[in-house]
């Protein structure tokens, strides 16, 4: 079982097992039932089903209203539950999200004020800011480090309660928290009556009417070329093909839980236009026949979980969805569970460990059913792609790509952001004819191609086509298209070092490998010279060994470092 503990800065993180550092939760004496507490509990549930998979859910319900959980929140949970009190405490503590108070446990400060520090974030002066903010702010409020919170071309993010602050400073920090206004704000976006203004809807309506066959659909998009652009780049026709082969009831699961620090490309789309998304993910669900639809949103995104449930309340009055159940079910603050297998297990209320494959989630995932899986910017393509043809599509590129992608740039360029962009792009191409060249006073040293697991190239390497299987010769993927700039300003092995120490932070703790191996590698890159040939072993057994692709795709930067940069070592 994980537990959580404080790591000097008031933050609460993951304890792995096996690591030495656990310490026995201290709950009410003797485990004896708190009466109010469970009344409180019962209030807060009102008539919400006691469903197991509801557990997360319920755990936010309780921390949204009270600031944390105390000990006897959660015992209470597990009586009205029917789940032990065990299960109910490693459910919390997996999740970074979840403040829990033990017994003889001061509460925290009512105001917790997370401050990004990931690549894009610590090159925009986060470490100054997790520095001077707290003496700025006073003992009233608890600053502490966060991952990635989607922000990467606003950097620093910093996060006051559910209000984020881009661009951040310390003064601005400073009126957010005075002003109390600490909820997220909502952007404009296209609502349901504007965007069926534009023609919206009429594909899914095509599709219910019979006018458009399944063969035709699926057919159409593996024309186009659809890949998943989540990071696996899987072909979305031959997916779904897979799923409907599979025997009913069948379930569909959306993966919104981008967290790969440089991705902030599936928040833009959810922010600015949720009904292109939500038909596709209506017409996917046609396509599969399933039965039930789960929407997995990372916490980290609160103005986008306001905007789609009110988004798919509409769609359900409209009677666009009628028979279709749609839940939206919120992360907890757990990179791992970007994994689809490890989302599955925390869609089900679980902790988010990925599992063991075969069986794959089309033959065997969520609740036990065939489960297909895609991602938010997959899906938003649907509807457009059936509309206007497959050869849309697959016409654009450049060096040899198909299509366009969206690109999240960051990091020294003069204007970062999402980049729409052909597909086979080069970084040197995307720097200047799309995010207006470098920054100011700064020169091109490396690049990032696809986050903190696509690994760390050169400048001289910058003609590469930026696309699906064109950078693994290198070492690198292009992932989920998350690309991050640097400059001779920037030192790379702190760049690595930054990207290890996220990933030692995430690893859910399942595998000895990467446990073990993020948590060895960080000491070693730590220190002032590094012991290549170690490092160097450390990296194959991490990769031929873990679980799931965190472990295996976390050395990336690392040997990136070795390979590309002796120089800088």
């Amino acid at each position: 079982m994980s537990e959580v503990t404080s790591n000097g800065n008031g933050a609460r993180r993951r304890i792995h097992p096996g690591s030495g550092r656990r310490r026995a939760p201290a709950f009410p004496k003797g485990r004896q039932l708190d009466p109010a507490a469970l009344s409180a509990v019962r209030d807060l549930l009102g008539t919400r089903p006691r469903q197991r998979d509801f557990l997360i859910e319920y755990l936010h319900l309780i921390q949204d209203a009270e600031g944390f959980l105390k000990a006897d929140r959660l015992q209470a949970l597990a009586e009205e539950m029917r789940l032990p009190m065990a299960e109910v405490y490693e459910v919390a503590s997996f999740y970074a999200h979840f403040d829990i108070v033990l017994d003889g446990e001061a509460d925290p400060p009512p105001v917790t004020v997370r401050v990004c520090d990931s690549l894009s974030c610590e090159m925009a002066g986060a470490r100054k800011l997790l520095e001077d903010l707290p003496n700025a702010l006073g003992a009233g409020v608890r600053v502490v480090r966060a991952p990635c919170m989607g922000r990467c071309d606003r950097a620093p993010a910093v996060e006051v309660g559910h209000r984020h602050v881009e661009a951040a400073t310390v003064e601005g920090v400073e009126r957010i928290v005075a002003g109390g206004h600490h909820h997220p704000d909502v952007p404009a976006y296209q609502d349901l009556e504007a965007y069926r203004a534009e023609g919206g809807y009429a594909v899914l309506t095509e599709c219910l009417e019979g006018r458009r066959t399944v063969e035709d659909v699926i057919g159409v998009l593996s024309d186009a070329g659809l890949r998943g652009l989540g990071g696996a780049g899987f072909p979305t026709g031959r997916k779904w093909s897979l799923v409907r082969a599979e025997p009913a009831p069948r379930l569909l699961a959306v993966n919104a839980d981008e967290g790969e620090p440089g991705t902030f490309k599936d928040r833009w789309y959810l922010e600015r236009r949720p009904h292109g998304f939500l038909e596709g993910v209506l017409i996917a669900a046609w396509a599969v026949e399933a039965e039930a639809v789960y929407i997995y949103l990372r916490d980290e995104y609160p103005a986008a979980r306001e905007i789609l449930l009110n988004e798919i309340a509409a769609i359900k009055a409209a009677g666009l969805a009628e028979d279709l159940f749609i839940y939206l079910r919120r992360g907890a603050g757990a990179y791992i569970c970007g994994e689809e297998s490890a989302m599955i297990e925390s869609i089900e209320g679980k902790r988010g460990l990925p599992r063991h494959r075969p069986p794959y989630v089309a033959q065997l995932g969520l609740f036990g059913r065939p489960t297909l899986v895609n991602n938010v910017e997959t899906l938003y393509w649907v509807p457009e792609i059936l509309a206007k043809g497959a050869a849309w599509l697959s016409d654009q590129g450049r060096h040899g790509g198909k299509g366009f992608r969206s690109y999240s740039v960051s990091g020294r360029v003069r204007d970062p952001g999402v980049k729409l962009a052909p597909a086979g792009i080069t970084v040197k191409e995307l720097i200047e004819e799309y995010c207006g060249g470098m920054a100011e006073g700064h020169i091109f040293k490396a690049y990032l191609p696809g986050g903190a697991s696509g690994g760390i190239l050169p400048a001289r390497l910058g003609d590469l086509p930026l696309d699906f299987g064109r950078l693994e010769e290198h070492g690198c993927l292009i992932g989920s298209h998350a690309v991050v700039i640097l400059s001779e300003a920037d030192d790379i092995k702190a760049a690595a070092l930054n990207l290890m120490r996220f990933f030692e932070d995430e690893s859910c703790g399942q595998c000895t490998p990467c446990r073990n191996g993020t948590e060895k590698a960080v000491k070693l890159m730590s220190e002032g010279t590094w012991d290549a040939p170690l490092l160097e072993e450390l990296a194959a057994v991490m990769r031929e060994a873990s679980i799931c692709g965190l472990g295996q795709a976390a050395p990336n930067p690392l040997v990136s470092v070795l390979k590309f940069f002796p120089e800088d070592l």
